[in-house]
């Protein structure tokens, strides 16, 4: 199973949209509690990061056109009017 999700950094409210098998330690990383990528966008925005929306995909492929499409203006617009309700 695959995780497309979109987390909000609580003290600045910038927006991260991205998908992982793992869901549990890639939130962990975002919020610097496991090894991260120091040149990344979560690492160079502040945090702590939450989890806003998520949707679970059997195969990679299918997750990776969802993080696309929400990735996309379409998408971001879709996240902004979820995020308001």
């Amino acid at each position: 199973m695959y995780t497309v999700y979109v987390i909000k950094s609580e003290s600045t409210g910038k927006i991260y949209i991205g998908q992982t098998a793992v869901k549990v330690t890639r939130l962990k990383r975002h919020n610097k509690e496991l090894p991260y990528n120091p040149k990344g966008f979560t690492a160079k925005n502040v945090g702590p990061w939450r989890i806003v929306y998520e949707e679970t995909f059997e195969t990679r492929t299918e997750a990776l056109k969802k993080e696309k499409y929400l990735k996309s203006h379409v998408g971001r617009d879709y996240i902004r009017k979820t995020l308001a309700r």
